[in-house]
């Protein structure tokens, strides 16, 4: 009985050797361990070195003609660059004006009358009203007498020193002065009071003014334009000078 059963053990061994070896053999030699098709991966350490003629020709020099066609592009835009830029155009220069002033007219209606002579002479025109002092005239006077009594008697020893033409301020900004008279000429004033002062009388000599308004008329004339506004006008009251352009 046991040497039935160690038979029966020595034949499964057998058998089961045999079908390993069997089995090993046919997975070692006959089976892939990549799908069909797909190509069997190398280390870079494993893979052959390439042949000698493949790498004299990576390393021999690029040809000649072939240089000269990759340095044309960069030989063209050397070129491109030194080429100085186009000047820009100049900008228009405008005109250049002379500016007067004319006047001063004695009313508004001198000044717009001349606006309408010059209008088409001027490039530009402007009306303008200015205050200004005038001479109404030279005053010889005696000053002030403290009281209208004194200033009375001083009168009448004008009218025995034989000195007429007179009269004593009896109101406004200097009464009891003795004024002498108003003269345009200075001349005439000086005599005057020369005369009075002569005969032992303090007389003085002032002169008079008032503001007064004055029109003028400003142009702008393009250079080299003729322009002659006196035969325009005609008008020998008023002048010309220069002034800034507006």
């Amino acid at each position: 009985m046991v040497l039935r059963l160690l038979f029966v053990l020595l034949i499964a061994l057998n058998i089961a050797v045999g079908a390993w070896l069997w089995l090993g053999q046919d997975d070692a030699h006959g089976r892939s361990a990549s799908d069909p098709g797909v190509p069997t991966l190398h280390l870079l350490s494993e893979r052959p070195p390439p042949p000698a003629s493949i790498s004299a020709a990576a390393s021999a020099p690029v040809p000649q003609a072939v240089a000269s066609l990759t340095a044309a592009p960069v030989a063209t835009a050397s070129v491109a660059k030194a080429q100085p830029e186009a000047p820009a155009p100049a900008p228009a220069r405008p005109n250049s004006y002379t500016c007067i002033s004319i006047g001063p007219f004695a009313t508004p209606a001198d000044m717009h009358s001349a606006r309408g002579a010059l209008a088409s002479q001027a490039a530009r025109m402007r009306s303008r009203q200015e205050q200004t002092t005038q001479t109404r005239g030279w005053w010889v006077y005696l000053p002030a007498s403290p009281s209208r009594d004194q200033a009375l008697a001083q009168a009448r020893r004008l009218s025995a020193a034989n000195i007429g033409d007179y009269f004593v301020v009896g109101s406004g900004g200097q009464p009891n002065t003795i004024s002498l008279g108003l003269f345009k000429d200075p001349a005439n004033a000086r005599k005057r009071r020369d005369e009075v002062a002569a005969a032992g009388f303090p007389a003085q000599m002032t002169e008079r003014t008032e503001t007064v308004p004055e029109y003028w008329l400003d142009l702008a004339v393009a250079d080299g334009a003729r322009f002659d506004w006196r035969s325009r006008l005609r008008n020998a009251s008023v002048g010309s000078h220069s002034t800034g352009c507006f």
